[in-house]
C-alpha cells in the first residue's frame, strides 16, 4: 500500500532520459531572441567570460546575499606559482523585516554590514574591488548590472524586482561613505563554479543543491542570441528552477507536489525547484504522511496537530531519517518529538517515503544536470568529455546518500562524460571575489592588449594622409628631375593600347612570379563568337634554384618549357611568347625589360641590372632545342589589368594583393616625362611596394613592421608591401604574438618553440583564423597544427590580432589606391569617374574580409569615383597572351 503511493515519484531510466531530453529543448528555447520570452529556463547571461587562470591576484571583497544568512568575505589570491588564496568571513543575520521589507532598507543594510566587516579587518582606508553574489533571477547586460526578474527563496522585498539591484547597492555604498569599486554581480551558481575553477581549470559548471536549486555552464557564444558577439563562451545562468512552470511536467507532478505548490508563496512558478530542492522536500514529506494516516496506513490513522502543521517536517529530518546506520532510531525519535506514537512498522514506512523523495529530487536534478553536459560535449565536438561539477548547497552537502546517488545516476545517463564532482569549501563568496579577480586581470590585460594592438588602428585622418602621399610618390616617380630618387618607381610598360576584340592566334605565356612557375598555350579566337582557351602547367621553383644563380634560374625555366611543349605535342612551332615577369624592371621597350632588384623571397645572382628577356633567349640558345618569339615581357599586375580590360574595357587599373602588393594603370603619355612623346597612353607599373622606403610613412610603422624588415631577405626595402601583402601578414602577427605572450597574456606566458620559428605563420593560416563560419575549436585545431596549445581566450586574442594586421592592410591598400582613382579622374577632368579595378592576388581572393575593407576605404577616400573592382579569373598569364596579341596587333598597324 505504501509502494502504491509513491509509485508516481519512482522513476525510470527511459523516463529521466526524456526529462532529459525536454530539459535540452528548454535550453535552446531559452538561448533564442525570439523563443526566450516564452521559455520557463531563462537561459541568463551572467557577462562572466572567463574561468580562473591562475594569474589572478590582489585583495577582493565579496557580499553573499541569498540565503538566511548575510555574508560579508575578503578574499586574498596569491600569484605565488601555488594559486593559493585567503578567505576571512562574517556572518550577518537576515531578519525578517528586511527580506520582507522596502528595497532601500535592504542595501543600506548590506551598506552597514560590509562597513562593519571592513573596520573589522582594518580595510577601510583602502579603496577594493567587490563582488557582489545575489542569489535571485536577474537580467544581465554586463558583468556589474542586474535587473530582479523575481525574488525566490521567502524573500518579497518590495521596490526592487525591474531594477538594477547594483545600482541600488552602489547608492548605499556611497550613502554609507564606503571606498568600494562594485565590479561583479554574480549568482551564488556562478559563484560555486568559479570557486572550484579556480581550483580545477576543467570545471565548466556550476551547481547549487540546497534551499534553492540552480546550475550554470560555460556556453559558446556563437549559441547565445541574448548577447552581441560569437567569439568565446560565456557562463549561462539556466535559473532551471522554473523548468515545468509552462506544464512541460504535468505528467510527472503528483497530487502532493500540486497541494505544495498551492500552498507556497508562489503558486505555478518555481515548479522545478519545488520538486527538487530542500526547502520543499520536508513539506513534501509531510503531505504524503498526512495522506497515509488519513486513510489508516500510518500511526493507526492518527493525525497529530505536527502532521497538520505546514513547515513542521524539514530538509533536517528527513536527512536524519535516512541514516543508514541510525536512520530507525532517529526516525522513531523525530516522530516521537512530533507527537506522533510510531510502531516499528511506521517507522519502516516513514524511512521509505523519505528516501523515495530524495531519491526522486537526486534523479531529476541528475536528469537536468545530464542535459547540461550533453550539450557541452556536442558543443565541443567531442566523442568523450572529461569536465568538472562544482557544487554547494545544504542538501548535497548534508544528506547522506543524495551526492552518492546524483553522481551515479548522472553517470548513467551520461556514459560519455568522464565527470568529476568537487564540492564547493568556500562558498559562493569565494566565487564572487574569483568573478571580480577574473574581472580585474581581465580588465588589465585588455588595457595591455589595447595599447599594443593600436597602432594597427589607422584613423580616417592617417588613411587620407596616407592617400595624400602616395599622390606625392606617383607624381615623383613621373617626374624626369625627380624619377631616380624616388621611392615609387612609375615603370614604364611600353603597353600602349587595351584588347580591342580583333586579337586572335596562338600564344605562349609564361608566368614567374612566386614559388610555382607556369607555362601557359593560349588561343585568342575574334569576332562575334571571341573566345580565349587556354591550356598550362604549373612547375615547382625548389628553394635553391631561386637563391642560387640567375643562369640556373633560366635554364630550370627553359627546361619547363621545353616540358610544357612536348606535353602539347608543338615543340616545332615559333610561338610569339609573353613573359610575365612578377619584379620590378626598367623597361626601353615592350620586349626589353632590367631586373630593378628581387622581390619575394628570390635572390638568385647575376640577375639585378641585366635584361631578363636576354637571359631567357640565352637560355633557350643554349639548350638548342627550339625557338621562341619573345614579344613582350609584363609585369603581373598589368597582365591582371590586360586580362579585365579584354571583358570590361572600363578596366584601366591593375591592382595585385596576394605574395606582393603592386599596382598599374593607365597614364596619360604627356605625364610621363621619362618617355618620348605625349600621345595617347601607356600603362604604368608602380611598383607601389617600395613606398616609405624614404621614411615618409615611419609614422604608421610599428616595432613590429621594422622586426619583420630588419628579419626579411631585403631589409629597408619594400616597406608598403612588408605591411599590405600575403607575404609579410603571417610574421607580423607572429611578432606581435610573441610579444603578447612575453607579457603573459597568451599561451600561458610560454613562448613554444614553433613560435620562435620565421615564417611558420602564414597568410593562409590568417584567412582560415578569420573565416566567420569558423568555430573558436577550428581555430584552436589551427593554432595547434602549429604546434600551439591554445585555450579558448587564447583563441579569440589570437583571431584579433589577425584581423587588426589584415585590416590595416587592407586599409592602407585602399588609401594607395585612392590615390590612383582620383589621379584618373583629374586625368579626365570630370566631377566623377565610373572606373574598373583588375584584380587578383590570394590575399584579395581568400581573405574573408580583405576585399571588404578595401572596397570600403576607396570609398571613403575617393568619394567622387564609382569603382568597380573585377575578378582576374585566369590570372596574369592570359594577360602577357593578350599583350603579346596585342603588340603584335599594334606591330603590324605599323608596318602597314
Amino acid at each position: 500500500q505504501v509502494d502504491r503511493y509513491l509509485y508516481h515519484l519512482r522513476l525510470s531510466d527511459d523516463v529521466l532520459l526524456d526529462v532529459m531530453a525536454r530539459f535540452q529543448a528548454e535550453m535552446v528555447k531559452g538561448l533564442g531572441r525570439d523563443t526566450n520570452p516564452t521559455a520557463t529556463v531563462k537561459m541568463l547571461p551572467s557577462f562572466v567570460r572567463s574561468l580562473p587562470d591562475g594569474s589572478e591576484k590582489g585583495d577582493f571583497l565579496a557580499v553573499d546575499l541569498g540565503g538566511s544568512q548575510f555574508r560579508a568575505h575578503q578574499v586574498k589570491v596569491c600569484d605565488d606559482g601555488k594559486q593559493s588564496s585567503q578567505l576571512e568571513s562574517k556572518f550577518y543575520p537576515t531578519p525578517k523585516e528586511v527580506t520582507q521589507g522596502n528595497g532601500a532598507e535592504l542595501f543600506d543594510y548590506i551598506a552597514d554590514c560590509l562597513s562593519d566587516f571592513m573596520e573589522a579587518q582594518n580595510l577601510k582606508h583602502r579603496k577594493l574591488p567587490l563582488g557582489f553574489t545575489f542569489s535571485f533571477p536577474c537580467k544581465q547586460t554586463k558583468l556589474d548590472e542586474g535587473v530582479l526578474l523575481a525574488w525566490t527563496k521567502h524573500f518579497k522585498v518590495r521596490g526592487v524586482q525591474d531594477t538594477d539591484v547594483v545600482a541600488a547597492l552602489r547608492k548605499a555604498l556611497q550613502k554609507n561613505k564606503a571606498n568600494v569599486d562594485v565590479l561583479a554581480l554574480v549568482n551564488d551558481t556562478v559563484g560555486t563554479m568559479m570557486t572550484c575553477g579556480y581550483d580545477d581549470p576543467h570545471c565548466e559548471v556550476g551547481l547549487i543543491i540546497g534551499t534553492g536549486t540552480n546550475a550554470c555552464y560555460m556556453e559558446e557564444m556563437r549559441h547565445i542570441d541574448l548577447v552581441e558577439g560569437d567569439e568565446g563562451r560565456m557562463c549561462i545562468n539556466t535559473e532551471w528552477g522554473a523548468f515545468g512552470d509552462d506544464g512541460a511536467l504535468d505528467d510527472l507532478r503528483t497530487e502532493f507536489d500540486r497541494e505544495l505548490d498551492m500552498g507556497s508563496l508562489n503558486p505555478g512558478k518555481q515548479l522545478f525547484e519545488k520538486m527538487i530542492s530542500s526547502l520543499y522536500l520536508g513539506e513534501l514529506v509531510r503531505l504524503i504522511l498526512l495522506k497515509m494516516t488519513k486513510e489508516g496506513l500510518l500511526f493507526n490513522g492518527k493525525v497529530s496537530t505536527a502532521l497538520l502543521t505546514k513547515g513542521k517536517i524539514e530538509m533536517k529530518h528527513v536527512s536524519a531519517m535516512e541514516k543508514y546506520t541510525e536512520g530507525l532510531s532517529n526516525t522513531k525519535e523525530i516522530l516521537t518529538e512530533l507527537s506522533l506514537c510510531p510502531s516499528e512498522e511506521d517507522c519502516v514506512a516513514v524511512q521509505h517515503v523519505c528516501t523515495i523523495v530524495s531519491f526522486r529530487s537526486a534523479n531529476l536534478c541528475a536528469a537536468a544536470l545530464a542535459a547540461i553536459l550533453t550539450r557541452l560535449r556536442d558543443n565541443k565536438k567531442l566523442l568523450r568529455m572529461r569536465t568538472t561539477v562544482g557544487i554547494d548547497g545544504g542538501l548535497y552537502k548534508t544528506h547522506p546518500q543524495y551526492a552518492k546517488r546524483l553522481h551515479k545516476v548522472v553517470r548513467r545517463l551520461v556514459p560519455t562524460c568522464d565527470v568529476r564532482f568537487l564540492l564547493s569549501v568556500s562558498g559562493s563568496g569565494k566565487g564572487a571575489a574569483m568573478v571580480t579577480a577574473v574581472a580585474h586581470r581581465l580588465a588589465a590585460q585588455r588595457r595591455h592588449i589595447d595599447a599594443t594592438l593600436s597602432p594597427f588602428l589607422l584613423s580616417l585622418g592617417t588613411l587620407r594622409e596616407v592617400r595624400n602621399k602616395m599622390r606625392t610618390e606617383l607624381e615623383y616617380g613621373l617626374k624626369r628631375e625627380t624619377q631616380a630618387s624616388a621611392t615609387v618607381k612609375m615603370l614604364p610598360t611600353y603597353v600602349c593600347g587595351m584588347p580591342d576584340g580583333t586579337e586572335k592566334g596562338k600564344f605562349l605565356a609564361l608566368d614567374l612570379g612566386g614559388t610555382n612557375f607556369r607555362v601557359l598555350l593560349v588561343k585568342i579566337k575574334s569576332g562575334r563568337r571571341r573566345s580565349v582557351q587556354m591550356y598550362n602547367k604549373i612547375f615547382a621553383i625548389p628553394l635553391e634554384i631561386m637563391q642560387g644563380t640567375g643562369e640556373e634560374l633560366f635554364d630550370h625555366i627553359v627546361q619547363c618549357i621545353a616540358d610544357f611543349l612536348e606535353y602539347m605535342g608543338i615543340k616545332g612551332a615559333r610561338l610569339p611568347l609573353g613573359f610575365t615577369f612578377s619584379f620590378p624592371c626598367r623597361q626601353a621597350s615592350i620586349d626589353k625589360g632590367t631586373l630593378v632588384g628581387w622581390t619575394k623571397g628570390f635572390k638568385a645572382t647575376d640577375c639585378e641590372g641585366e635584361d631578363v628577356v636576354d637571359m631567357l633567349r640565352e637560355a633557350i640558345r643554349r639548350r638548342n632545342e627550339f625557338d621562341l618569339d619573345i614579344v613582350a615581357v609584363v609585369n603581373d599586375t598589368v597582365g591582371t589589368m590586360m586580362t579585365c580590360g579584354y571583358e570590361d574595357p572600363n578596366c584601366e587599373i591593375g591592382l595585385i594583393a596576394g605574395t606582393g602588393s603592386n599596382v598599374c594603370y593607365m597614364e596619360d603619355m604627356k605625364n610621363i616625362e621619362i618617355v618620348e612623346g605625349n600621345e595617347g597612353k601607356m600603362c604604368i607599373n608602380t611598383e607601389w611596394g617600395a613606398f616609405g622606403d624614404n621614411g615618409c610613412i615611419d609614422n604608421i610603422r610599428t616595432k613590429y613592421d621594422k622586426e619583420v624588415d630588419e628579419g626579411s631577405l631585403n631589409p629597408g626595402k619594400q616597406r608598403y608591401e612588408k605591411m599590405t601583402s600575403g607575404m609579410y601578414l603571417g610574421e607580423i602577427v607572429r611578432q606581435i604574438l610573441i610579444d603578447l605572450t612575453k607579457q603573459g597574456l597568451l599561451f600561458r606566458g610560454h613562448i613554444s618553440e614553433s613560435l620562435r620559428k620565421r615564417g611558420i605563420f602564414e597568410t593562409k593560416f590568417l584567412s582560415q583564423i578569420e573565416s566567420d563560419r569558423l568555430a573558436l575549436l577550428q581555430v584552436r585545431r589551427i593554432l595547434q597544427q602549429l604546434g600551439l596549445d591554445s585555450t579558448c581566450e587564447d583563441s579569440i586574442l589570437v583571431k584579433e590580432v589577425c584581423g587588426a594586421v589584415s585590416k590595416r592592410a587592407a586599409q592602407l591598400c585602399g588609401a594607395g589606391l585612392a590615390a590612383i582613382v582620383e589621379k584618373k579622374r583629374e586625368n579626365r577632368g570630370v566631377e566623377r569617374l565610373q572606373i574598373t579595378v583588375g584584380v587578383d592576388g590570394t590575399l584579395y581572393k581568400l581573405h574573408p574580409h580583405f576585399s571588404r575593407v578595401l572596397r570600403e576605404t576607396v570609398k571613403e577616400l575617393a568619394p567622387q569615383c564609382d569603382v568597380t573592382f573585377m575578378l582576374s579569373e585566369d590570372g596574369s598569364g592570359k594577360g602577357a597572351a593578350l599583350i603579346t596579341a596585342v603588340a603584335k596587333r599594334l606591330h603590324n598597324v605599323g608596318q602597314k
